[in-house]
């Protein structure tokens, strides 16, 4: 059985779909279906039954997915990287993710990238977008706070990062100094990175503090923009480490003492398996991945 033929069928099984599959690896849907065709009869079972909309596997095709499916995709990412490590590193690396992660510690790990020749384009995105525009193969790579949570996509683990409850020094200051502390910050602006306060409710539900009003005064995805209005004295927020730990060492953010501790965020490189197949791609994978794969916090 050729690899060709496998990529093949993990596309239609992933897909469901001849046509899906055929856009993902640049096929005729005629190609696609004469790869079906040679796999069946190498293996003598049907794989797929055609419906009216996309095709559904057989349980002879769950089994091979299950047998085949990750590891043709590491089989791969180690024949890319090996072609990288051979062959000069041309072309353009397209990354999206949240502005403020990549820029406050993405492009901190690209330097040796810039140096191999690879040129990089990056844009921001939510993690909605982020996964659209992998799967529409507009972007190489993701970093989202979120893990994949599309079969199409694949994802690991980046960076752990703590997070944090501050403010500025006057605003910390009126808190700990007041009669009842959980009274004082309810009546503090919150300022925070949507309105479902994922990365506030996080550090409340640590520190078990209970708040009644939760309507935040501001709502910004980029959390740079939070920072500025926080070290300008208005309001309170949760914040990674990476964004406010060297402002609290300057005196500019102080920590809002926490009763039990810090909450955390983990941050997931996303890709598409057909992706890995561009060795710069796998090369730019493989290296963020060694320099930032389970580190904790950015100090």
């Amino acid at each position: 059985m050729s690899l060709v033929r496998l990529r093949t069928f993990v596309e239609v099984y992933r897909q469901r779909s001849i046509s899906g599959a055929a856009r993902t690896l640049n096929l005729t849907q005629p190609a696609v279906s004469q790869h079906i065709s040679g796999l069946e009869a190498a293996i003598g079972r049907s794989l797929f039954d055609r419906q009216a909309r996309g095709v559904e596997p057989t349980s002879a095709a769950k089994e091979l997915a299950a047998d085949i499916g990750d590891k043709l995709d590491d089989a791969e990412s180690a024949l890319a990287s090996a072609r990288a490590r051979s062959v000069e590193l041309t072309g353009a690396l397209q990354i999206i993710g949240h502005a403020d992660f990549l820029a406050e510690v993405v492009s901190r790990q690209l330097k040796p990238l810039l140096e191999e020749g690879i040129r990089i384009r990056m844009q921001s995105g939510n993690h909605e977008s982020i996964c659209r525009s992998l799967i529409e193969g507009e972007c190489d790579l993701g970093v989202s706070g979120m893990a994949a949570d599309n079969p199409r996509l694949r994802g690991e683990l980046l960076f752990t990062d703590d997070v944090i409850a501050v403010a500025a020094p006057a605003v910390v200051e009126r808190l700990i100094s007041a009669a009842d502390f959980v009274t004082a910050l309810e009546a503090e602006p919150i300022l925070a990175y949507s309105l479902a306060l994922p990365l506030i409710d996080a550090w409340l539900e640590v520190n078990q503090i209970e708040i009644t009003t939760s309507m935040p005064a501001m709502v910004g995805q980029d959390l740079r923009t939070l920072r500025t209005l926080l070290i300008d004295g208005f309001g309170w927020s949760t914040l990674p480490a990476y964004l406010c730990k060297p402002h609290i060492e300057r005196g500019e953010l102080r920590e809002i003492p926490a009763p039990v501790g810090h909450s955390s965020r983990d941050y997931h490189l996303i890709w598409t398996p057909s992706a890995l197949r561009q060795p710069r791609v796998a090369h730019a994978r493989q290296a963020l991945l060694w320099r930032l794969r389970g580190s904790r916090r950015a100090d």
